[in-house]
């Protein structure tokens, strides 16, 4: 790894040094030295702004309500209610600029979301404007997928976890077997699968992320999303501590290791403070290919580590192309 250890970064154990450098290796023998930075949303990052708007089919509505977010996140997303809609508010976001759109929305107590009454309206989304269409499915099953895929959805993300507590305790699913028959939904829909794995989803403690990760390794997968526990006010996770970065840096070499093709993202939820830099510098040394949001530190860290880094303002699930990119 060159110049792997700088001084900004804590002092590695030589397992986790071992660990590291095998995860780099993997990552540029297979993958290159590109590292991709995204701007998800609309958010703006000094002159540039994210052209990829999220919008909730439900407005602010869950009734799922999951321990670690109790429908918050659905906040800054764009409400609508109607498919109607969901068509003219999608034809004015592609007026003004932007190259896809991330449908999601809040999941009834069965982890089902309220797909069939839009899948018109999606079709007409990607026929009278040609955006690039993913979609946090919640759980769907089989036929849902394959409605979506039909209509003109290109990407689905779900979330995921390996272990029963987390699955009942968190996400108030029945069972854990409920994401595994997802999973295989969306993989025989044609649905591109990007899943996203949340790092300490229960109360901060790393518990069934590594066997997640052997659970989503026997799948044909688009990208992995690794996003960090963002403790929240008003949830029962309000005063959880995050993971720490090692710990999150570990999780996602072990991921490299194990899928050392795909393409690997630390995400957009993780914390925004000094240990979220160490975090991003970590992530980069422990074979990630993509990030949600940067900083300027992460980017120089990507360039002294010998890496050519490349923007785009989408989501960090979706493939780097040209047409898509950002000049800085």
């Amino acid at each position: 790894m060159k110049h792997a250890i700088s001084s900004s970064l804590p002092e590695l154990s030589a397992e986790d040094q071992g660990l590291f450098r095998k995860a780099w290796e993997t990552a540029r023998s297979h993958l290159g030295n590109d590292f991709t930075f995204y701007l998800p949303g609309m958010i703006r990052y000094g002159r540039e702004r994210g052209r990829y708007p999220a919008i909730s089919i439900t407005g602010n509505r869950c009734d799922l309500m999951c321990e670690h977010c109790k429908g918050r996140l659905l906040a800054p997303m764009i409400p609508v209610s109607e498919p109607a809609e969901l068509v003219e508010g999608s034809k004015k976001l592609a007026g003004l600029g932007a190259l896809g759109l991330l449908l999601s929305g809040g999941s009834d107590p069965q982890g089902k979301m309220p797909w069939p009454g839009f899948y018109d309206a999606i079709r007409r989304v990607k026929e009278e404007t040609g955006l690039f269409l993913s979609a946090h499915v919640g759980f769907p099953d089989r036929v849902t997928a394959s409605r979506l895929h039909q209509a003109g959805v290109k990407q689905a993300l779900i979330d995921v976890m390996g272990d029963e507590e987390t699955a009942s305790q968190v996400y108030h699913l029945q069972a854990l077997e409920q994401v595994h028959e997802s999973l295989e939904s969306i993989s025989g829909s044609g649905l591109q699968l990007a899943p996203h794995l949340v790092a300490g989803l229960f109360y901060g403690k790393i518990k069934g992320e590594y066997r997640a990760l052997e659970v989503l390794s026997r799948y044909n997968l688009s990208a992995l999303v690794i996003v960090v526990l963002t403790p929240m006010k008003g949830t029962a996770m309000a005063e959880a501590s995050p993971p720490s970065p090692l710990e999150v840096a570990r999780l996602i070499a072990r991921a490299r290791i194990l899928m050392p093709r795909l393409p690997i993202s630390l995400g957009c939820e993780r914390p925004r403070n000094r240990q979220g830099f160490l975090m991003e510098k970590l992530a980069i040394m422990a074979g990630a290919t993509r990030m949600a949001i940067w900083s300027e530190e992460a980017i120089e860290e990507a360039q002294r580590l010998g890496l050519k880094p490349r923007f785009q303002p989408t989501c960090c699930s979706v493939e780097f192309t040209e047409a898509f990119s950002l000049h800085r």
